[in-house]
């Protein structure tokens, strides 16, 4: 099945799920409005007549002049034009009207239960901690290094991650595996830090028996990337990093850097493993701002699912010690680093230091708020066009 999402300014219209965004804000629409909008921008190649409109929007149906009227008005008012400035939908005298923002159009085909069903192997690491790992797709290997919060069951099946995975995954090998004390990894685990994260990378990796691959880092998993690529430019072809970090926020020389690790940490101490999703939500909001209810509610029990309480902490105290700016400058990969310009976990500026000490590297802003990549956002698109443009390179 093939579902079409068209993008035009910082807007997203999703014909599938009837949607209209804004950025990571929904634009609300009545039905016939939402029709005529859709209309337009699948016919933007021409104008359009009354009967034309009547057709696709009403099937036939006598409306008023006033009504039709009035349907149009909402479509630019939804968009923010007016019959003034007609940025998007303008009027062709005694001809018609038509969609004339500057559209991209991506569709979307729904993977087959076969080509994409993942494979789960385990390997051990050096201290005996089992690591989880997951290959799925063919093709050239692309590796996801990885980060807090994840479980390669729940996130391949997810309506987060699921969507991104799956396009990295449709003509390539995508490697992803679980951290120590996270997912299907053990959860009994006596070391966390960041040496233990470099060395679960190149375990996983030599288990999945590669020898050149291309490199993904999402968080802190940019961090575990250029500290890998740094001991073995060999074997990285490509390093993309995306939403991180060189310092985590102990290591930032600033009071309310470390004033928010303490709140953060006390959170997960007192309501991570609860019922009540409270203390999570607060996680949720500032991950992904602009999810929807069903995002927000899966990304609320991910928490739980994926690790426990007193692992959440140690974790996230791991991250937070992570200093790998002296790395920068010794990375000798090709580079692209891609940021969102809101994001609420890792502000903005984090990746423009990645960018700007990294020789050579690419820096593409995006715009939105999420710092998890959602599918369905202006940005989304983007995103996954620049990593595909960026390894065929």
């Amino acid at each position: 099945m093939a579902e079409s999402c068209f993008y035009f300014d910082d807007f997203a219209l999703d014909t599938d799920r009837r949607e209209l965004r804004r950025g990571d804000e929904r634009v609300a629409l009545g039905p016939q409005v939402f029709d005529l909008l859709a209309f337009l921008v699948r016919n933007r190649e021409r104008v359009v007549s009354k009967d034309d409109i009547l057709e696709a929007v009403w099937k036939g149906r006598i409306v008023s002049e006033s009504t039709l009227t009035s349907h149009v008005n909402a479509v630019r008012k939804a968009l923010g034009d007016s019959g003034e400035a007609q940025r998007f939908v303008r009027t062709m005298r005694r001809k018609g009207i038509r969609f004339v923002g500057e559209v991209r159009e991506t569709i979307k085909l729904a993977p087959s239960p076969v080509a994409q069903e993942q494979r789960i192997s385990f390997c051990r690491a050096a201290d005996g901690v089992r690591l989880a790992y997951a290959t799925v797709g063919s093709g050239p290997p692309l590796v996801k290094t990885a980060n807090w919060m994840n479980h390669l069951e729940y996130d391949w099946k997810s309506p987060v991650w699921s969507g991104f995975f799956g396009a990295l995954a449709r003509d390539r090998t995508l490697v992803r595996y679980d951290a120590r004390g996270n997912g299907l990894s053990d959860w009994n685990v006596d070391k966390f830090d960041f040496e233990a994260f470099v060395t679960d990378l190149e375990t996983v990796v030599d288990a999945a028996g590669l020898d050149r691959f291309p490199l993904l880092g999402i968080s802190q998993g940019c961090a575990v990337s250029i500290a890998y690529a740094v001991r073995h430019p060999e074997r990285v072809s490509h390093l993309i990093l995306y939403g991180g970090f060189a310092r985590g926020r102990r290591r930032r020389g600033e009071v309310s850097e470390g004033e928010q690790s303490d709140a953060l940490e006390v959170l997960m101490r007192q309501g991570w493993g609860q019922e009540n999703p409270a203390f999570r939500q607060i996680f949720t909001s500032l991950f992904m701002p602009g999810g929807s209810a069903e995002q927000m509610q899966w990304f609320n029990d991910l928490q739980r699912n994926t690790t426990s309480p007193e692992n959440a902490v140690r974790l996230r105290r791991a991250v937070d010690d992570i200093d790998v700016s002296g790395l920068l400058r010794q990375v000798a990969v090709p580079t692209l680093v891609l940021h969102v310009r809101g994001d609420a976990v890792q502000p903005f500026e984090r990746g423009r230091e990645l960018a700007a000490e990294i020789p050579r590297a690419r820096f593409v802003p995006l715009e939105g708020r999420n710092h998890v990549p959602l599918e369905g956002e202006p940005s989304f698109v983007r995103f996954v066009d620049e990593i595909r443009a960026f390894l065929a390179t």
